[in-house]
């Protein structure tokens, strides 16, 4: 994965379509640069003739501050400036605002086959949008083996040995009022302090069933029973019932799930034949819902049991 992530890019021409960016200056094939940082890059230091500590790597947004503070200079001052800004590594520039493009900046930019744009909108609005879609194109990801499934409006993501009856589980779910994300694959992207989850484009809306094949859970249940995406807010890991586990039955096994440096609560359920385990699995996620509002029911009654103990030693 590492190399994977190392290789992420957002091309130019992804930014110009995603964003509706009109193209000032560079041809076609000027599209074809790339970014690899989900940040941009306001250039004061730069324009100001600062050469040190620059980094050109990030988009270059111009705004108001920008222009006006280039405008107070002549025609060979602005061009030596912006030649700083228009590095072979700089992925394109983005001029914010109604502003007409200086002669200097576009004489330059078309010598050099470089991209220039205009955003129509304020520049924090630009800054808000272009970091929300580099981010996400450049988060780290991963895949994970399991069914991801959205219960009660919480992404759970169900993992177990192959064999164990994930997906008959999920099938089962989906006829009781849950929602599909993926079965047999997740794909996980890391977008800040969130996991969102989805399915590879060739496994979407798929279900497969060991002795029916594969199955369109839309067609099969309608809309209602997938969702293209959710976040990652629980694990539960279903595990082959042991006599040991017998022993403790008030302390679930609670554990955590390290997904892309993120830590996931996991629940660890041994399963045996003849147990109604879509309904223990809500069960569990209803669990987490009053866990997360500060409820705890196995805390609760050993409280309870703890003070019946309590009330029987005082009155012997």
């Amino acid at each position: 994965m590492a190399n994977e992530e190392l290789n992420k890019r957002v091309y130019v021409r992804q930014i110009k379509e995603q964003l509706n960016l009109e193209q000032l200056s560079g041809n076609d094939e000027s599209l074809n640069r790339w970014a690899i940082a989900p940040d941009i890059n306001r250039p004061g230091l730069e324009l100001s003739g600062y050469l040190e500590s620059n980094d050109l790597k990030r988009v270059v947004i111009l705004g108001t501050k920008e222009y006006e503070y280039m405008s107070k200079f002549d025609y060979d001052t602005q061009r030596a400036r912006f030649e700083i800004i228009t590095d072979s590594f700089t992925p394109c520039i983005i001029m914010s605002g109604e502003f007409s493009a200086m002669n200097s900046l576009l004489d330059l930019a078309n010598q050099k086959n470089f991209p220039v744009f205009r955003y129509e909108g304020p520049t924090y609005q630009l800054i808000v949008d272009l970091v929300s879609f580099l981010s996400e194109m450049l988060a780290p990801s991963d895949n994970l083996y399991g069914v991801m499934m959205n219960i009660y409006g919480k992404g759970i993501m169900i993992t177990g040995k192959s064999g164990i009856g994930k997906s008959e589980l999920a099938l089962d779910l989906i006829n009781r009022g849950h929602m599909l994300v993926a079965d047999d694959r997740v794909d996980v992207t890391r977008v800040h302090k969130s996991l969102l989850c989805t399915a590879p484009k060739i496994l979407k809306r798929m279900l497969e069933i060991r002795g029916v094949g594969i199955v369109d859970v839309t067609r099969m249940f309608g809309a209602n029973a997938y969702l293209n995406r959710c976040q990652l807010d629980f694990v539960i890991k279903l595990v082959k019932y042991d006599e040991s586990m017998e022993n403790d039955r008030l302390n679930p096994i609670n554990e955590t799930f390290n997904v892309l440096g993120l830590e996931v609560p996991m629940l660890i359920i041994p399963i045996t034949e003849g147990k109604s385990l879509s309904v223990i699995i809500e069960a569990a996620v209803s669990n987490y819902l009053l866990s997360k509002l500060g409820f705890n029911s196995n805390e609760d009654f050993k409280n309870r049991y703890r003070q019946e103990l309590e009330m029987k030693g005082a009155n012997q």
